[in-house]
């Protein structure tokens, strides 16, 4: 037991909580910050579980379950008793826990953000790491106390019967955890990262590869944004666990190990079309726009320069420097674009309190740099490079773009490669990973790249730059269709269903 947290002992029964949804999640619907008057600042969040817990409605009597991130958090935490205030959340019933910082930092970022992450996005220099020793050992204790903490919370939260839905890496061991203390509920995972191919898993030690497993099949139904990380779950259970896998006359999956049967989903996520819509032509995006305009400029013949556009944070599968090189390639061997085209590369640094973050986001800077003194002219910079987070400027970029390049080198899904032909003015050719989860939509729309290949990404560049503007704006209106045709809301909601049939 996780001290500070909560026992389950002496918690009020299921026939007494009320919660029949429940949502879990390391990050929660609102972040505080603490002022050094004691103030408490509540600043609310958005993204799909925000918008499709949303939808679930009052009658559902939904709680979300999250972790207090840092000291306003837990400050916010020890006051409120962990019920946050609904008038903080926006009515939603949140329960933040206070895990002592220590334990927290452990799990998230020695565990999930070090090691669960990398695995999946198959990220390791494997001739220096992974290296699970005594640090390690620790770590993982404290994951596996911080999922404890999880799976204590819910079980007082949830009434009987109820349905709840746990999210992400973060939260691997909740569902075994959680089914151990109530076996009257339906529980549900959903993994928002790829997931490895069994022979990368099993990097892992032995038993954390086990307990990962065993954790995730102790929902009823556990599930992906695609269908390719999905069977990849599948094949390591099988060569992890010795698990049986079935598959249905539908292509539907399950996994059947220690006698139980968990069922496997696909959920993929869209972009939220009306709202993105609405927001980009707010009078603040509009006031980005022409800001970028000014930067971007006119070509030697007068008009507009064409723009290639990528809105990234600086994490280390988005591939942003690869994408750097390929741009830098592109005007080496094609003269005839120098001055006709800017970059608008828009890198938000991520996860700075790890040093391999900082180093790669220096890197992108430094990058950046060199394309625009190798080629940049008294009345052009190839190059716009913007650090700092600016969601107005991103959808006006996104307004922009002629060109969005969306190279990861691996990625769940990538909404960025959704949200973009949504809101493009005048149609954007797609450029996208054929590692991106949201290739498995969109790939009949887009040109595809081999992430790693600079020489193919750089000729993609080109021909994206030379396709017609006819041709442009209706692969444009085809890829915005799809892109919106699974919206946050209904991502959220049929999870629910599918759990429940």
């Amino acid at each position: 037991m996780v001290a500070g947290a909560t026992s389950s002992q002496g918690a009020p029964g299921p026939e007494e909580a009320a919660a029949q949804v429940l949502v879990a999640s390391n990050r929660g619907p609102v972040s505080y910050t603490l002022d050094d008057d004691g103030t408490l600042t509540a600043r609310r969040g958005g993204g799909g579980l925000v918008s499709g817990l949303s939808a679930i409605g009052p009658e559902a009597d939904a709680v979300w379950v999250c972790a207090a991130l840092g000291a306003g958090d837990r400050e916010a935490a020890r006051r409120s008793g962990g019920h946050l205030d609904g008038g903080d959340t926006g009515g939603q019933s949140v329960r933040m826990l206070d895990i002592p910082a220590d334990t927290f930092e452990a799990a998230y970022h020695g565990i999930a953000n070090s090691v669960l992450w990398f695995t999946h996005h198959m990220l390791y220099q494997t001739p220096l790491e992974p290296v699970f020793d005594q640090e390690f050992d620790r770590q993982w204790t404290a994951y596996e106390q911080y999922n404890a903490a999880f799976a204590d919370a819910l079980a007082q939260e949830a009434g009987q019967g109820a349905t709840v839905l746990v999210q992400d890496y973060h939260l691997t061991l909740v569902p075994g955890l959680l089914r151990e203390r109530r076996p009257d509920l339906r529980i549900g995972h959903f993994s928002h990262t790829p997931w490895a191919p069994a022979d990368y898993f099993r990097l892992l030690p032995d038993e954390v590869a086990a307990k990962v497993l065993r954790g995730m099949l102790g929902a009823d139904r556990t599930a992906f944004l695609t269908a390719r990380w999905a069977r990849l779950f599948t094949e390591c259970c099988r060569g992890v666990l010795g698990a049986t896998v079935t598959e249905g006359e539908d292509g539907t999956l399950s996994v059947t190990s220690e006698g139980r049967t968990t069922r496997i989903g696909v959920h993929p996520l869209g972009a939220d079309g009306d709202f993105l819509r609405e927001r980009a032509h707010r009078d603040d995006v509009t006031e980005r726009m022409a800001q970028l305009r000014e930067q971007v400029g006119a070509g030697p013949d007068g008009s507009p320069r064409r723009t290639i556009v990528r809105v990234d944070r600086t994490e280390l599968s988005k591939n942003i420097v690869r994408g750097l090189y390929a741009y830098r390639r592109l005007l080496a061997e094609h003269p005839e674009w120098r001055e006709r085209v800017v970059h608008l590369a828009f890198a938000y640094p991520s996860r700075q309190d790890l040093a391999v973050y900082r180093d790669y986001t220096a890197e992108v800077g430094r990058v950046a740099d060199a394309v625009n003194e190798e080629f940049g002219t008294d009345g052009w910079t190839p190059v716009v490079l913007h650090v700092k987070d600016d969601f107005a400027r991103s959808l006006a970029a996104y307004r922009m773009a002629d060109v969005a390049l969306v190279n990861p080198i691996r990625d769940g899904m990538n909404l960025v490669a959704k949200e973009i032909p949504v809101v493009s003015d005048e149609g954007c050719a797609l450029v996208l990973s054929r590692e991106a989860g949201a290739y498995e939509e969109l790939a009949s729309e887009a040109l595809a790249v081999n992430p790693f290949d600079v020489r193919e990404t750089a000729e993609v560049l080109r021909t994206a730059l030379e396709l017609d503007a006819a041709t442009r704006t209706e692969r444009t209106r085809r890829l915005a269709g799809i892109a919106t045709s699974r919206p946050p809301a209904s991502w959220l909601l049929d999870q629910l269903e599918a759990l429940r049939a």
